[in-house]
C-alpha cells in the first residue's frame, strides 16, 4: 500500500509577546530556578532575580496560562543580589547558573523555600527546612566543585552549554563550577579554543581522588588531541569515598552516573549511613544503587550476617558494581527496571529480592512513583530512606507512602549544586 505523501510541517507560530519588556514587582520564588511575578493578572516566571525586587523583564515564552521571562535590568535590587559568580549563565545566556546572582545563604533560603513549599502543597505537611552546604563550599564561593563538566559544540565547532530550555549553544572560555583539575584539563586539551565538528559533545572527568582526569568527545576516549581507538583504552575512572571512618574504593565508567560535587558522595553516604540506623544482621533493599555508592558502606553496616540487595536498571552501572562489591558475600546484585524487578517479572533467574527491613532508594528526577512506591510498602519495611534529586517528586511520593502508613520522621537537605536551583534531600520514613 502507498503511503500518502505528508505535507512540509507548518512553523509553529512566533508569540507575539516574545521580546515584550515588561516592568515587574518580584514575588515569590517557585520550584525550577524563577520567581513568580504577575503582569495584568497574568503569571509570569522571572529568571535572573529575586523576591521583592523591582526588574525591567523581556518575555521568552508566551503562552495562555502564564509566560516566561529574564529580568535584564535591576530597577530596585534586593540585598541579597551579589556580583553573578558566573556571568555567562545570565539572562539569555548558559544554562546551569541560574542563580549565581544570589549570594550564597540566600541561594540556600532559596531552596529551602521551595522544598518546603512542596511538602506543604503534595504531601500536606508543614516542615521547616534547613539547606546544609557542603564542606568547602563557602570557601570557595561555590565555585569549583563539578568533578564533571559536559560541554557541546555550536554550529562553528566551540565548545559550549545549552541556553535554558533551548537547543541553541552558548560559546564558552571557561567554566567556573569545575573543579581546578576539570579547568586544567579543559586548558590542556583546548577545549574552549579547538575546533571541534559541529554538535559533538565533550565530556571532562576529574575524579575528587586525584585520579589522572580525561576527556571523552561522543563517548570516545580522548588522547593527546585525537580519539583513542586503542582496545585497552582507559574508559573508567576511580573514586575513593571515606564514610563513617571507612575507605570505600570504586571504579566508575567515565560516563557513567556518579555525583559531580566532588564532597558528594560521601556527604549523601553519610546522611544515608546515619539515616538505617543499626541494620547489623538485617536486609536492606538498595533500589536504583547505580555503581554502588551507597551498596558498599550499606554491606559494611549489615555485615556478613546481614544482606543487602541492590537493584538498579543500567547494565553499564550494574558492571560497574559487580566489580565494586567484589568479595563482598551479602550483597546481591539484580539487574532490571526496579518496577519490574520489585513485580518479579523481569525474568530474574535470583527469583524475589524478598522482604527488607529497610529500604535506601534514590531514584532519578522524576521519583519512584505510585507502582514502585506501593511494591516498597507491600516489603513492609520498617524504614525508608528515601535520596531525592527533585523536591517536587520527593514531596508527591512522601504523599503515596503516607496512605501505606509511613510518616517522615526527618528530612535533611543538601545545596551540592550551587549556583543553580538544584538540592538534594535524604527523608526518613517510618511506619
Amino acid at each position: 500500500m502507498t503511503r500518502p505523501r505528508r505535507s512540509s510541517p507548518r512553523p509553529r507560530p512566533v508569540d507575539p509577546n516574545v521580546g515584550l519588556e515588561l516592568v515587574l514587582e518580584v514575588g515569590p520564588v517557585a520550584h525550577g530556578g524563577h520567581c513568580v511575578a504577575r503582569h495584568e493578572g497574568r503569571v509570569v516566571f522571572v529568571r535572573h532575580t529575586l523576591p521583592g525586587e523591582t526588574v525591567r523583564a523581556r518575555v521568552t515564552e508566551g503562552g495562555k496560562k502564564f509566560w516566561r521571562a529574564d529580568a535584564v535590568e535591576v530597577l530596585e535590587s534586593s540585598a541579597d543580589r551579589v556580583e553573578p559568580a558566573w556571568p555567562a549563565a545570565g539572562p539569555g545566556g548558559a544554562g546551569g547558573g541560574e542563580l549565581s546572582h544570589v549570594s550564597l545563604p540566600a541561594q540556600r533560603r532559596w531552596k529551602a523555600a521551595v522544598v518546603a513549599e512542596q511538602l506543604q502543597r503534595l504531601a500536606g505537611l508543614e516542615l521547616d527546612v534547613t539547606v546544609e552546604a557542603a564542606p568547602g563550599d563557602d570557601e570557595n564561593h561555590g565555585l569549583g566543585y563539578r568533578t564533571r563538566v559536559e560541554l557541546v559544540t555550536d554550529g562553528g565547532g566551540r565548545a559550549g552549554m545549552r541556553r535554558f530550555r533551548s537547543h541553541d549553544v552558548v560559546t564558552l572560555d571557561a567554566m567556573p563550577l569545575g573543579t581546578p583539575e576539570v579547568a586544567a584539563l579543559a586548558e590542556s586539551e583546548s577545549v574552549f579554543t579547538h575546533r571541534w565538528r559541529p554538535g559533538q559533545r565533550i565530556e571532562l572527568v576529574a575524579p575528587a581522588g586525584g585520579e589522572t582526569p580525561m576527556v571523552l568527545v561522543d563517548g570516545t576516549p580522548w588522547r593527546r588531541g585525537r580519539p583513542d581507538f586503542r582496545p585497552n583504552a582507559r574508559r573508567s575512572v576511580s573514586e575513593t569515598v571515606t564514610v563513617g571512618g571507612t575507605e570505600h574504593r570504586y571504579r566508575v565508567a567515565a560516563d557513567g552516573f556518579w555525583q559531580v560535587h566532588r564532597e558528594a558522595p560521601a556527604v549523601l553516604a553519610g546522611a544515608v549511613l546515619d539515616a538505617v540506623g543499626d541494620v547489623t544482621g538485617r536486609t536492606v533493599l538498595d533500589l536504583y544503587s547505580g555503581a554502588g555508592l551507597f551498596t558498599l558502606p550499606l554491606a559494611a553496616a549489615v555485615g556478613e550476617q546481614g544482606r543487602v540487595v541492590a537493584v538498579e536498571g543500567d547494565e553499564q552501572a550494574v558492571k560497574d558494581a559487580r566489580r565494586n562489591v567484589h568479595g563482598l558475600d551479602q550483597v546481591d546484585l539484580r539487574l532490571g527496571a526496579v518496577d519490574r524487578v520489585l513485580a518479579g517479572s523481569a525474568g530474574d533467574a535470583q527469583g524475589d529480592v524478598g522482604p527488607a527491613d529497610v529500604v535506601v532508594l534514590d531514584p532519578p528526577r522524576a521519583g519512584a512513583g505510585r507502582t514502585v512506591v506501593d511494591a516498597i510498602a507491600g516489603r513492609a519495611p520498617g524504614r525508608i530512606v528515601y535520596v531525592a534529586c527533585d523536591p517536587a517528586a520527593l514531596a508527591r511520593d512522601i504523599g503515596l507512602l503516607a496512605g501505606h502508613g509511613y510518616g517522615l520522621t526527618s528530612l535533611r537537605a543538601f545545596d551540592l549544586f550551587p549556583h543553580t536551583h538544584h538540592v538534594e534531600c535524604v527523608a526518613v520514613l517510618d511506619r
